[in-house]
């Protein structure tokens, strides 16, 4: 068994919003599910970190979350991106009846002797102020590794949606909680196109940063670790 991590399916089988107007995104749907299914198993684990689909409400995204949950192979953990606008309470999702799904938001998962932990995090956009949402995601991010501890990993990985460094913007308040947990892995999605030019990825704060966007993965998930 494995555990893969890929971000950034942006789906809309609900509702069409053609990703085709993006380059490198024609028939990304095709191109996931063949990709998926050729590396990753039924008893396989696969973290989304994050821009799930682009419906408004959880109504309109259920088509996309049945795909995910009937059509591509292994379980699935979830987090919210900055454009899950239908994501809700953990409740009401977790009433949806998804066989292979779970959802990360203050909790964390025991797979094999490693604890997925995460949080969607945030580093300033449409000139919103980005402090009281940095501490916000942190503090959701170390509920997480929280819970992760308690579960007696062997390890803690952390996924988040917004990548922690890029730019030139740091987001310490998540930098923080990696180091005092003693996280040694991070994951994230969110940057398309050009912007995947300056990501992060290597070693910084004692961290192990890498990009796993759909795009930049080629639309497979990679595989981080055997179980």
């Amino acid at each position: 068994m494995s555990l893969f991590v890929i971000a950034d399916l942006h789906l809309s089988l609900g509702k069409s919003k053609p990703m085709e107007i993006f380059m490198g995104w024609d028939n990304h749907v095709e191109r996931l599910t063949r990709n998926w299914n050729a590396v990753v198993r039924t008893d396989d684990t696969v973290v989304i970190a994050g821009d799930i689909s682009w419906a408004q409400n959880l109504t309109d995204a259920l088509p996309d979350l049945e795909y995910i949950d009937n059509v591509l192979n292994g379980r699935k953990i979830i987090i919210k991106g900055n454009h899950d606008y239908w994501w809700t309470s953990l409740s009401k999702l977790n009433n949806c009846g998804f066989t292979n799904i779970s959802f990360l938001h203050r909790n964390a998962y025991l797979i094999g002797g490693i604890a997925v932990c995460g949080t969607r995090g945030w580093l300033g956009e449409r000139g919103e102020t980005p402090e009281k949402l940095q501490k916000r995601e942190a503090g959701r991010l170390e509920a997480s590794a929280r819970q992760a501890v308690e579960l007696g990993a062997s390890e803690i990985i952390a996924f988040l949606h917004y990548p922690p460094i890029h730019c030139g913007q740091e987001d310490y308040e998540i930098i923080d909680v990696l180091q005092r947990f003693n996280i040694r892995r991070c994951y994230y999605g969110h940057l398309h196109g050009h912007a995947q030019k300056n990501a992060v990825t290597g070693t910084r704060y004692g961290v192990e940063f890498n990009l796993i966007a759909a795009d930049f993965v080629s639309f497979t998930p990679q595989k981080i670790e055997k179980y």
